[in-house]
Parts: structure tokens; sequence; C-alpha cells
């Protein structure tokens, strides 16, 4: 085993420093660049305003890193003319120190209406038809409808799709460290493994590494071994690794609010002959996931691409097992999984900037799954990697 063992924990941990070359953040100019093409795509949609709602897209035009509750707080941009924020009152101060642009402010009290108050703003600028974030939660779109019966509501994702799909020089550069750093974490968790190790023992350190590598706390860390293995999300439980086991570590982190998301899996002792035929196809098939995403291809071309290789090897079809359970990615950005995705019927094309996981799984039921994840980010010319590739089942990180 290379790079499997060998280590442990703290011997790890007091070697990590704070990642040296921090990416730069969003600057004010690039967000008012987006919501000058969010007006542009809310007017080709036929809206003539479009309300963003607490969450991933407030951050993406606004740089509020809020999360949505039963209080709304929301932006309302209008197809021409200055954003305005509708927020509770006494929110102000805590909004006006996040805000990264200039807006004007429409402020509710605890016993007033929020809905109410869009209703009558879009009346004021002559709205006839809303875009709505389809994340807005569905109280307040029944609310919006109610207080204004005249508005027509459509969806907001021609909009902040359109937007937030296409990632900026600025926005991979955020994801290439988080990636980055996320795949160092891997590599240290990799040898802190002995068998009798117990999944939350690795879950602590990988947390543990990336806050001390400068990311934020792990968004998500799933460990399993052996059997565990064989259910995507995996199963309940605190397992201890074996010798013979299969190993499948997923996890990732934020900087500045861009995900990683990074999969590896191997062997903890020497893989038995089904265990490298097996990750050799999934290899095989990430690899012709990633060749088959060219500019202006469909989304689902490069899930198809990896089915290929799984049904000549044997597997599938379709979603059947043993096979690949799932979609072959997602898109990635400051949510984890957004639009669009390599799956069937998504026929969104590639284009620049479009960023993607390339995850085909396999699983073999009641013995093992194997999912290798990386990123990659469409150039003008083709795809390109955030991290390289696992090369060997005994050797994850060269």
């Amino acid at each position: 085993m290379t790079g499997i063992g060998g280590s442990h924990a703290a011997e790890q941990l007091a070697t990590i420093t704070p990642w040296a070359t921090p990416a730069a953040p969003i600057t004010q100019d690039e967000r008012l660049a987006r919501i000058e093409k969010a007006r542009r795509l809310t007017r080709d949609s036929g809206a003539d305003a479009l309300l963003v709602a607490a969450g991933t897209s407030l951050r993406y035009f606004a740089g509020v890193p809020w999360g949505g509750t039963e209080r709304l707080v929301a932006m309302l941009i209008p197809a021409t003319g200055d954003p305005v924020m509708i927020a509770p009152h006494f929110e102000l101060g805590s909004l006006q120190a996040e805000m990264q642009i200039s807006a004007d402010y429409r402020l509710w009290q605890e016993d007033q209406s929020p809905t109410a108050l869009v209703a009558d703003t879009c009346r004021s600028w002559g709205a006839t038809t809303l875009a709505i974030d389809p994340a807005l939660p569905f109280l307040f779109v029944d609310r919006i409808a109610r207080d204004a019966p005249a508005l027509t509501l459509v969806s907001g994702a021609p909009a902040i799709d359109g937007c937030r799909m296409h990632k900026s020089p600025a926005e991979i550069a955020l994801m290439q460290q988080a990636k980055s750093m996320t795949l160092e974490i891997h590599r240290r968790a990799a040898l802190t493994l002995r068998e009798g190790i117990r999944a939350s023992e690795v879950i602590r350190f990988i947390d543990e590494g990336h806050r001390k590598i400068g990311g934020a706390p792990s968004t998500f860390c799933m460990v399993q071994f052996g059997h565990g293995t064989a259910f995507p999300h995996g199963v309940p439980g605190d397992p201890q690794l074996r010798e013979g086991d299969m190993v499948l570590i997923d996890t990732g982190t934020t900087v500045q609010g861009y995900h990683s998301d990074i999969a590896r899996s191997y062997v903890f002792g020497t893989p038995d002959d089904e265990q490298r035929r097996i990750w050799d196809l999934e290899h095989a098939a990430q690899a012709a996931a990633f060749a088959a995403a060219q500019p202006g291809h469909a989304c689902e071309s490069v899930d198809q691409a990896a089915r290929d290789v799984l049904e000549a090897g044997g597997l599938g079809p379709d979603y059947n097992l043993p096979g690949l359970p799932h979609r072959t990615g997602h898109g990635i950005g400051l949510s984890i999984h957004e639009p669009a995705y390599l799956v069937r019927g998504d026929k969104t094309p590639l284009g620049p900037g479009m960023c993607f996981s390339n995850e085909p799984m396999i699983v073999i039921p009641d013995r093992f799954g194997i999912r290798l994840e990386d990123h990659f980010y469409m150039a003008d010319d083709g795809p390109r990697w955030f991290t390289q590739p696992q090369l060997a089942i005994n050797a994850p990180f060269g």
C-alpha cells in the first residue's frame, strides 16, 4: 500500500499549515456585473423583476451569506434600476455590514407582511411579471400570489441559473483552492489509517484538517469501510477498519462559500481480483466521462459515456445493480449540488465556466462500492481537471 497507513492523526495535524496562496475574494465590480447579467436574462424571460431569496443566490449577487428562515430576507432586482433589499427592520445594521453592493432598503416590522412589501414594490415599478428564485419557499410564493393577484409569477431559474452556471476566473480560483485543500487532507487522512480505527476518528481528523489548512469545517464527511461502501451515501454506525476492507471517503470544505467535494476509494491491505477489476472499470468510466465533456455537447452525453464503459464491462444497464445507481455528476459552486447535471435528460449544452463533479460510482450489492470523484471545469476548448484523478487502487495519491 502506497500512502495508506504508517502515521497517526496527531503527527499529521502538527504539520498542516494554512494555505499559502489564498485566492482573491469576489470583487464588487464582479457582483455588479452579475446583477447586470441577471437583469438582461430577466428581461429575456419576459419578466419585469427578479426576486432573489436569502441563501446561496443572495450570497452570489450581494455577498450576504445568510440562509433562509421564516422571516423573509430577499433582494428584488428590477429589469432596470437599482436593487432593493426586503428585510426585517431590526436586521438592518447586520445586513448593511454584510452587503457588498449598494441597494435601497424596504424594511418591515414584526407585525407587518414582508410579502405585501414585495407586492407594493413591484406595483410602484409598474411590474406585471415577477421571476421568483426557485429556492424561495412556497410559503412566501403563496403569500406573494395572494398579496399581488394581478402579478404573474414565473420561474427565476433562467436568470439565476443562467448566471451561476458559468463561473468566472475568480470563482474557479476559489474552487481550485477548496479542492486542492481537500485533496491534501484526503492524502493525510489515508496516512492515519490503521486496523481497528473507527470511522468517527477519521471524520474528526478530516474536520480538524480542513480547519487547520484554512477551509471551513467539513461541509460533509462520509467515511465507510467494507460493506458500508456499497451504499452511495453510507450507512449509520461507526465501523472499524479491517484488513482487506474497501475504504470510501467522500468529503469537502468551502472557501468563501465555494465548495470542494472529492471522493477516494482504495483497499486497506491487498486488493482481491474483483476489487481490482471493478476499480479499473470505475477509473475507465471516469476518464470516459471527462473525455466526453466537450463544448456544445449536451450534459447528458457525459453520463452516457460513463455508462457505455460500465455496460461494456458487464454492469447495469441503466441504474441496475451491479452498476451505477445515480447520475454521473452535478454542477458545483456556492451550492454543492447545482444546475446543470450530468444525467440523462439534461440537454444543457456544455460551455465555458461550467463546473461539475465526475463520479460514476459502481455499487456491488452486499459487497462493496467504489466512487472516484474529482471535478472539472469547462475551458473554451474542453474540460480541465481541478484535481488529478486517482491513479491506482493501492496508491490513491501517487
